[in-house]
């Protein structure tokens, strides 16, 4: 299954969604007007685009519709999907692995599939031919290093851990040491995703950062923030956190193959102006896809 099909297949929940609203406002309407700029503003927003980049994403059809003379509904649809790909390019969308190693740490609250999308990276990193080592920096989850533990296993990947609570910090320099030795290309570090404490989190993220930034100065660097889809608006005051916490630069949206609620992508792209750089469409490794704008689009129509 090609890429396009691959989220087309995924996106069928959110599509059927928006076939039903969406569809009905580009087939109910002989001419563009008010009533229908204001059905379409309603059924963006249903399909959790979020009320701001609904508002602006018919404010920009708006102007389009002027400056190019647009009559049919038709035509119109044919705008907005130019200008919600044109939303959610906001920057390259391939993560930045241009040195030896490069390091992406991965952040987010827990039970938003952050550990599987490290060993999904993992996979298909090793896939490649790079030598990936994880390392286990949840350490308030007993779980998660035996999650981690597993996937290297499935992958190949190396993987440095610690006890149940021990300090990430000192988790992540053993890794970082651990990288050195095996001249790794890539390292992958899992963190914990205690929102709540939001000050002791931001104090763990500081310091992993510091550590990082200090043994590693002239690496490349991704923080990837991993948002669960099906949570909706939920998920973009989440992304709006976490952007302040710990200076996001990529995102990844996991479980986009069991919402009817896709349109959050779009949101959190043009809210944060974070390129979007992988979404999660189903169980399997190769289910992570990276991101393609037009595409997704595309699959959504």
């Amino acid at each position: 299954m090609g890429f396009f099909e691959k989220i087309k297949a995924g996106l069928t929940k959110t599509r059927d969604a928006l076939n039903s609203t969406l569809g009905g406002v580009f087939t109910g309407f002989s001419e563009i007007n008010e009533d229908f700029y204001e059905e379409l503003e309603e059924s963006l927003i249903l399909a959790d685009l979020g009320v701001d980049t609904s508002v602006k994403a018919v404010e920009r059809l708006r102007r389009a519709v002027r400056e190019q003379h647009l009559k049919t509904t038709d035509e119109a649809r044919t705008a907005l999907k130019e200008i919600l790909t044109q939303m959610l390019s906001v920057g390259d969308t391939r993560l930045n692995l241009s040195t030896k190693p490069s390091v992406i740490l991965v952040i987010g609250v827990n039970g938003v599939g952050k550990t599987t999308t490290i060993g999904k990276l993992a996979k298909q990193m090793t896939d490649q031919g790079k030598k990936v080592l994880m390392v286990a920096g949840d350490t308030f989850r007993a779980a998660a290093a035996d999650q981690l533990e597993i996937w290297a296993g499935r992958s190949g990947a190396a993987i440095v851990r610690q006890n149940e609570g021990a300090d990430p910090a000192s988790v992540v320099y053993d890794g970082i040491q651990s990288a050195k030795a095996r001249d790794a290309d890539v390292i992958l570090i899992d963190t914990a995703g205690r929102l709540h404490n939001k000050t002791n989190l931001m104090n763990e993220l500081n310091k992993i950062s510091r550590i990082v930034n200090r043994e590693l100065p002239q690496a490349a660097k991704e923080v990837l923030l991993v948002l669960d889809g099906t949570t909706g608006q939920n998920g973009l005051v989440q992304a709006k956190q976490f952007k302040e916490i710990a200076g996001v630069t990529a995102i990844a949206l996991t479980k986009l193959d069991g919402t009817a609620k896709g349109g959050i992508v779009i949101a959190v792209a043009d809210a944060l102006q974070i390129p979007v750089k992988y979404i999660g469409v189903g169980e399997k490794a190769d289910d992570l896809m990276a991101f393609n704008a037009k595409e997704f689009v595309e699959a959504l129509f």
